[in-house]
C-alpha cells in the first residue's frame, strides 16, 4: 500500500535529506563574513546556503525517481508539472533572510505530494536540532537532539522510537498568542492582529522567520499566524500538514479556503492559521 510505501521508504528519505542539507547549511552559516549573496529575479536574497542545500537534498531524494519542484531548482513549466501524480516540493532553505540576519530561525522544508495533496512532510530546524515529521491521517511528530550530519541514515524505526507526539502536552498557555513574520509584515497584518486583540484584550504576540512559525502552532505554543505577504507553495506544503496533523488548520484570507498546490502560478494567497487543540 501507498501508505506504507511513504512510512516505510519515502519519509526516511526525506528525514535524511533534510539532515544532510541542514549539514551544508550550518556549515556556511558558521562563516557568516561570506555568504555569498545573490539576488533572484524577485529580488529575494540567495545564498550559497541555499544552492549547497538545494544540491544535496536533489543527491539523496534524486533516488526515489520522484520529480523534484525546489525553490533553487530549475524552473518547471505547468505544461512540463501539471500532471505529475507524486513529487516533492521542497524549500532547501527557508528562512534566507533570518539567516543572513544570523537570528537562527531557518528550516528545510521537504513535502511529499500525492494527487496535489501533501501526504508526507518533515522541517528541520537545524540550529536548535528540532526535526517536526507528519504523515497524512497518521499525525505529527517532533524529534528533538537531531545534529545536523552529512552522512544521516534514520530508518523508520529510528525516527519513531525517538519521536514525541504533537501537540505537546508542555505547551499549554492561558493567554492568546500570535505569531507574526518577522521580517514580513503589513498595514494588513496589523488588521488582523487587532481584530484578534478584541477578541482577546490579553493576547500576546511572538515574532519568528521561516515556516518555524507553523511549527510552533504544531507544538501547542502559538494559537493564530496570519500572512498577508507573499509565499511559495513550497513555503507552506510541508509546514501545512503539520499543523493540520496535531490540531490545526490553514486557510486563504480573505476567502477562507483551503490553500491549492502545484498551480500554473507557484504564489500562495495570503493565509491565516488556527490552533484548535
Amino acid at each position: 500500500m501507498i501508505e506504507n510505501h511513504i512510512r516505510e521508504y519515502l519519509l526516511p528519505r526525506a528525514f535524511n535529506a533534510a539532515v544532510r542539507a541542514g549539514a551544508e547549511i550550518m556549515r556556511v552559516y558558521a562563516e557568516r563574513d561570506d555568504y555569498d549573496i545573490e539576488l533572484k529575479n524577485d529580488n529575494t536574497p540567495l545564498t550559497i546556503a541555499d544552492r549547497l542545500a538545494h544540491n544535496k537534498i536533489k543527491e539523496v531524494l534524486g533516488e526515489t525517481r520522484i520529480p523534484i519542484l525546489s525553490e533553487e531548482g530549475r524552473e518547471m513549466l505547468y505544461d512540463e508539472r501539471k500532471n505529475w501524480e507524486m513529487f516533492w516540493l521542497v524549500d532547501p532553505l527557508d528562512g534566507t533572510i533570518e539567516f543572513i540576519k544570523g537570528n537562527n530561525e531557518f528550516t528545510v522544508n521537504i513535502a511529499l505530494m500525492s494527487n496535489n495533496e501533501c501526504v508526507g512532510a518533515v522541517i528541520y530546524v537545524p540550529y536548535l536540532k528540532k526535526m517536526y515529521v507528519a504523515e497524512q491521517g497518521a499525525g505529527a511528530v517532533l524529534l528533538t537532539d537531531i545534529t545536523p550530519d552529512d552522512k544521516a541514515c534514520y530508518t523508520v524505526d529510528d525516527i519513531l522510537s525517538s519521536a514525541t507526539p504533537l501537540p505537546l502536552a508542555t505547551a499549554s498557555h492561558e493567554c492568546f498568542r500570535v505569531a507574526l513574520s518577522r521580517s514580513h509584515q503589513t498595514p494588513e497584518t496589523a488588521e488582523y492582529v487587532e481584530q484578534m486583540r478584541e477578541q482577546h484584550p490579553d493576547m500576546e504576540v511572538i515574532e519568528q522567520g521561516s515556516s518555524y512559525k507553523f511549527c510552533l502552532m504544531a507544538e501547542g505554543t502559538i494559537d493564530y499566524y496570519p500572512r498577508t505577504t507573499e509565499t511559495y507553495e513550497w513555503d507552506t506544503a510541508a509546514a501545512e500538514l503539520i499543523l493540520v496533523e496535531s490540531g490545526g488548520m490553514v486557510r486563504s484570507l480573505p476567502d477562507h479556503r483551503p490553500l491549492k498546490y502545484n498551480k500554473s502560478d507557484l504564489h500562495n494567497p495570503w493565509f491565516e492559521c488556527h490552533r484548535f487543540k
